[in-house]
């Protein structure tokens, strides 16, 4: 059977290779798709998503329990996790049926299976009625990335659990061990946390969160030690010793090892690109760490070759990849897109308190020999926070002290992960303190702290 060309294929349906498809057929383009999965890929199916309806039930639950604060009566409060795993499934169904309805309506041709690129321009599809070959002189590489497994630590599914086995957890963990603090790692601390489980979290960096604002850190860390967590940071798991319902734990710090029970794990430590088997190699694309190394476009240096999302550089996020499925599509069809700026992606984590942030930590801004001016404001001097029964939280500006530049915004607290898009916005408007200084943010809302925040930067703050 000869190939079936298009203009543009994308291998992978997740958030960045769906867009990129939706795009290039808004330009005229036709589109092939090709998924082995789950249209939507993990972020729909086993991650952001999902993982955000969980820590919404969570966090009903949670304030379940500070009824009486608000005048409130809440008797024999108690969760059924069959039933907060069912919801949590459902929404992610929902949308994922949403990605099949947005394909159909853009007229792109949708092929389930496993791909394979065996010479340029060219890819082969395995699908269940056999292979299926494809040809096209652009190629968007959006295939993402799993869990990365250590040696010793792996997942079994039983006692031992990566983020897939936790989003369907067959039991309620009683004492669990988070090994990593990243994002992942710590959503689903805090998830089991609320819901009574014994959490332990370990961390090999010197901090927890460690891509985060150090004064972030800390603060979040002393919020998850108030909610019962126990922190271990600059430690080590070094093997997990299985037996019937339990797993000893030999945990090294400071030179020492201690032993540690617990009847789950949940192995958190970073990911692992799907580019093996592709014949990526042959073609002459470089992988570093399982990662394909593109420029500031997602251009592999083989012609049409593009790669989006978490299979290349990071950040490794969900919104990233969209953006970059957008900007490629726009230069398959020769127009002239921005590169996307890994500085101004705002990174979110939805723990209890919520975290967010953009460009530059505090430390970095000095490394990179800024002079710089930061501002803070606490939670505990807002209305609308205090009103909400939020006041524990804070919010951080960095700017540049000779040009007034936004250089970075850091925040943990109730909602950060909706006010962070003003900073991210306000950087890509090319901002300076003033302007951000004239803005009249509306009262009472907890927005009026990133006021604050920027004018305690030069002194001015009103309400603290």
């Amino acid at each position: 059977m000869a190939a079936r060309s298009f203009d543009v294929v994308v291998i992978g349906a997740g958030p960045g290779g769906y867009v990129a498809a939706i795009r290039a057929a808004q330009l005229g383009k036709s589109v092939a798709i090709v998924e082995r999965a789950h249209l939507g890929g993990i972020c729909l199916n086993w991650g952001c998503i999902p993982t955000k309806a969980l820590l919404r039930s969570a966090e009903v639950f949670h304030l379940m329990h500070r009824a009486a604060e608000f005048g409130l009566t809440a008797e024999k409060i108690g969760f059924d996790l069959d039933a907060v795993v069912k919801r949590s499934r459902k929404v992610a169904g929902q949308l994922s049926g949403g990605i099949g309805h947005l394909m159909k309506k853009n007229k792109i041709t949708v092929i389930m299976g496993d791909a394979t690129l065996p010479a340029k321009g060219k890819v082969s599809v395995k699908t269940d009625k056999g292979t299926e070959d494809l040809s096209a002189p652009n190629i968007i590489l959006a295939t993402g990335a799993r869990a990365r497994e250590l040696p010793g630590l792996e997942a079994d599914g039983d006692l031992v659990w990566t983020y897939k086995h936790a989003l369907q957890p067959k039991r309620m963990p009683k004492k669990l061990l988070v090994i990593g603090s990243g994002a992942i790692g710590i959503e689903f601390a805090s998830f089991f946390n609320t819901l009574g489980a014994d959490v332990t979290v370990v961390e090999v960096m010197d901090r927890i969160l460690p891509v985060e604002d150090a004064e972030i850190s800390a603060f979040a860390q002393k919020q998850f030690e108030k909610q019962g967590m126990t922190i271990m940071a600059k430690a080590m798991v070094k093997k997990l010793d299985r037996a019937k319902g339990k797993v000893t734990a030999h945990i090294e710090r400071g030179g020492k090892t201690e032993t540690q029970d617990f009847d789950t794990v949940i192995s958190a430590v970073g990911i692992v690109a799907n580019t093996e088997g592709l014949g990526l190699e042959k073609l002459g694309a470089k992988i570093d760490r399982s990662f394909v190394v593109t420029d500031e476009y997602c251009r592999t240096g083989v012609e049409g070759l593009f790669v989006i999302g978490d299979a290349t550089n990071g950040p490794w996020l969900a919104h990233k990849a969209s953006h970059e499925g957008v900007m490629v599509a726009e230069l398959i069809a020769g127009k002239h897109p921005h590169a996307v700026d890994p500085s101004s992606i705002a990174g979110c984590t939805y723990c209890h308190p919520q975290v967010a942030s953009v460009g530059l930590t505090e430390a970095k801004a000095k490394e990179q020999g800024y002079a710089i001016k930061v501002g803070r404001f606490p939670f505990i001097g807002n209305g609308k926070a205090i009103a909400l029964g939020e006041s524990e939280g804070m919010i951080k500006t960095i700017f540049d002290a000779k040009t007034g530049e936004l250089l970075g915004a850091h925040m943990i607290g109730a909602e950060v992960t909706e006010l962070i898009q003003g900073y991210v916005v306000g950087r890509a408007l090319e901002t300076t303190e003033e302007d951000l200084m004239n803005t009249v943010f509306p009262h009472p809302t907890l927005s009026e702290m990133m006021h604050e925040s920027v004018l305690d930067a030069y002194g001015r703050a009103l309400h603290f």
